[in-house]
This record gives C-alpha cells, structure tokens and sequence, in this order.
C-alpha cells in the first residue's frame, strides 16, 4: 500500500514540474501590469510560490542549508527574478 501512495505522489510531483505556469514576471507582463499594479501582483504571485516552493521541501523532507538553497531556487524559477 505503501508503494502505491509513494508512486502516486511521485507522479504527481513529477507531472507538476513539467505542468509549470509562466513565471511572475512573464504573467505581470503578458498583463500588461505597470507601477503599483504590478508590484501588488509580484507580491502576491513571490508570496505564493514561496508557499509552494515550501510544501515541495516539506515533501522531500529537506533541512537546514539543504532547504534555503531549494527554496531560493524554486522562488527565484517561479517569479522569474
């Protein structure tokens, strides 16, 4: 049963990574977002991939300086920056 749970979530974590939505900076621009409209968008969208980016290190039960370079890199993938 094990296996089974272990090889789902691992499909979906793997199907996830290929299914990425554009970046922060290519959906603020594809917006035509500028000035207070934009910063309030790459807030937000920075807020939420750190979120995300968070969940995905719980997942794979990484700690310490392990953990702060995965996030940093998967923020800075997802916002484009």
């Amino acid at each position: 049963m094990r296996r089974i749970i272990f090889a789902a979530l691992f499909t979906s974590i793997a199907a996830s990574a290929y299914a990425q939505s554009p970046s922060c900076s290519v959906q603020a621009t594809d917006k035509k977002l500028a000035g207070a409209a934009k910063t309030s968008f790459m807030t937000k969208c920075t807020n939420d991939a750190t979120a995300a980016c968070n969940t995905q290190a719980d997942g794979k039960k990484l700690a310490g300086a392990a953990r702060t370079s995965f996030t940093k890199k998967c923020v800075t993938d997802a916002t484009g920056t």
